[in-house]
Order: C-alpha cells, then sequence, then structure tokens
C-alpha cells in the first residue's frame, strides 16, 4: 500500500431544511390553521481514528467531503428527515490542520478518537410555531442554516516507541525485520525504503513495543537532499531513538557518519536532536573475534559520547536481544 502522510481536503457540513408554510385545508375545517413542519438539521463531518488504517491514501483524490443537506418540513406538521452524518476514517497519529488559521485543531492519538469538525447546519422552523393569540394565520418560517466548511490538512505522524535512523545502507530495514514481525524490502542498494515501516516487537505475551524504520539521511537532508527529512516528523513521537551505524568501515569515516546525521538532525529540529539516542553498530558478523575486539577499541578509544553503545549483527541476530531488552525496560520506566 503507498504511504500518504498529508493531504488536503475541503469539508462541507450539509445545509439545514427549510421550514415549512402549510395549512389545512379539510372538508370540515374551511379555517384549518397553520400545520407547516419545521426541516431537518445538516449532516455533521466527523473525523474518527481506525486502528486499522495506516495511510491517507483514500483522500488524496477525494478533495471535498460533504454531508448530506436536511431536508425540508412538510405539512401536517411534518418534520423533514435530518441530513446523514460523514465519518472520515484515519490512521492513529492524524493530526487536523485548520488551512486558513493554521491551527492545530486536533492531534487524534488514542484508538477510536472522534472529532466533529464541521457541524450542519440548523433547521428552518415551519409556521407552525409561530401560531399566536394574536397571529392565527401565521404565514412566516425560517429558512435553514448553512453547514459549516472548512478547508483542512490531515498529516499523519506515525506514533512509534522506537525510530530507527541512520546513513543509507545501514541495515535500519534488517534489523525492523529481524526483530518484528514487520517485511520491509530489503536490497543492496540506497534508499530501498521509500516510505516509514512500521513494526511489532514482542518480547514475549506480555510486553511489546511498536518500532520504525525511517527512510536513510544523507549530508544536507536538511536542505531536502535524499528521502529521510520528508519523514522525519514521523520520529518525532518516539520515546527513544536506534541510531545504527555500518561498523565496516574505516573508524575517521564511521565517526564522520555519526556525526553527519547528528548535524542534520539538529538543524531540522533540536528537539529530535535532544532525544535519547542509542548507538548501535551493525554488522558485526563481518569480523571474526579478534578483529572485531580491536574494531570495537578503536571506536570505543575515539568516539566521545555518553550514548549507550551496542554491537549487533541485524541479520544474524547477534546482540538484538540484549538490543530489544533494553529498549523495553527504557520504555518500561518511561511510562511510569
Amino acid at each position: 500500500m503507498k504511504f500518504i502522510d498529508q493531504v488536503k481536503i475541503k469539508v462541507i457540513a450539509g445545509n439545514g431544511g427549510n421550514g415549512c408554510t402549510h395549512f389545512r385545508r379539510e372538508k370540515f375545517e374551511p379555517k384549518g390553521g397553520p400545520d407547516g413542519g419545521n426541516g431537518g438539521d445538516g449532516g455533521n463531518i466527523w473525523i474518527k481514528t481506525n486502528r486499522n488504517l495506516n495511510t491517507l491514501i483514500d483522500y488524496k483524490f477525494k478533495k471535498n467531503i460533504i454531508a448530506e443537506n436536511g431536508y425540508p418540513g412538510k405539512s401536517k406538521n411534518r418534520t423533514g428527515k435530518k441530513g446523514s452524518d460523514i465519518i472520515i476514517e484515519v490512521p492513529i497519529g492524524t493530526r487536523i490542520i485548520n488551512n486558513n488559521t493554521n491551527e492545530i485543531i486536533a492531534d487524534l492519538i488514542n484508538y477510536n478518537s472522534k472529532i466533529l469538525i464541521a457541524k450542519g447546519g440548523k433547521k428552518g422552523i415551519g409556521n407552525t410555531k409561530f401560531k399566536s393569540s394574536i397571529n392565527r394565520t401565521p404565514y412566516k418560517n425560517t429558512l435553514g442554516k448553512k453547514g459549516e466548511v472548512f478547508d483542512i490538512t490531515l498529516e499523519l505522524i506515525l506514533i512509534a516507541d522506537v525510530g530507527i535512523i541512520g546513513l543509507p545502507n545501514s541495515g535500519k530495514s534488517t534489523l525492523l525485520k529481524s526483530i518484528s514481525e514487520a517485511k520491509p524490502k530489503i536490497s543492496n542498494y540506497p534508499f530501498t525504503t521509500l516510505i516509514p515501516n512500521l513494526g511489532i516487537v514482542k518480547i514475549n505475551n506480555k510486553n511489546n513495543f511498536i518500532i520504525a524504520d525511517i527512510p536513510g539521511l544523507i549530508k544536507g537532508a536538511s536542505k531536502g537532499l535524499g528521502l529521510g527529512i520528508n519523514f522525519l516528523q514521523h520520529i518525532k513521537r518516539c520515546q527513544i531513538l536506534l541510531h545504527l551505524i555500518d561498523i565496516f568501515e574505516k573508524t575517521n569515516i564511521i565517526i564522520s557518519n555519526i556525526k553527519i546525521i547528528e548535524i542534520e538532525l539538529k538543524k531540522y529540529n533540536k528537539n529530535l536532536y535532544n532525544k535519547p539516542t542509542c548507538l548501535v553498530f551493525n554488522k558485526i558478523d563481518y569480523y571474526d573475534h579478534k578483529k572485531l575486539i580491536k574494531k570495537i577499541y578503536s571506536i570505543n578509544n575515539k568516539i566521545n559520547t555518553t550514548k549507550k553503545i551496542f554491537f549487533i549483527s541485524a541479520i544474524n541476530n547477534i546482540g538484538t536481544k540484549k538490543l530489544c531488552n533494553f529498549l523495553l525496560n527504557y520504555l518500561n520506566e518511561y511510562k511510569k
């Protein structure tokens, strides 16, 4: 399924039905009184989260969402039918923005969240309601009110506990596949991941967490180069980040690659840059034990960081269990 993370739509609530002006004309009541009924209210437009959705693609080409108008009142004091409501279903994590004011109307981050986005117009009143002791034959009625109309943006920000970032081909998709039930596309060329992928990491029957793989970042990403910067918003809600690094490089290049990602994060969003992050060195299976010890020593000797460090092989599941247990413990502490 194609990933669509932002769409602009117009929501048009239904108009209220007009009130009716009518008088009874029956055989034995030549002076029958008013019997014009009220109109029906216009249909509302709601937005509701659906846990089974992960894209906004349904609204990419459907730009106008229009609710049903209320029906006009009828004779014999019959009230017009209310216009049917429309429910727009969106993925959890969808933000609703008013395009005219740039105001964030709502941030739907919970299961089964529901918000009234455009209220239907009020019904018109029939002439029966205007009958009084001094006006026995009222010809007055009121028209239904217009429904609300808004231009809005639906913006999907995925909700994951853990976000994986890093340069292209560092093994992010492989890690996601090895520790979760996700099945991302994996190939030996840059930008295999074109959209964010989500996976559920199940530690046991009671403990699990959600992890997201974000398209690879490159130098200049904060200026629009590459793909990853378009999706960094999706890890804003993550509690912790995994910065995945290809260990099969010269140590000075490894240190340089780490700085590239950190610089781009800082340029994009300082809060994201300051988010708790683990450095995860991947592809340790490329070395035998002796060379790996030497490589780890070289990295530890040159890197200057207080961040938690892990050494893993995603493809062979070496060190991944320890990493996942750490993440689960961290998330459990965070939720306390």
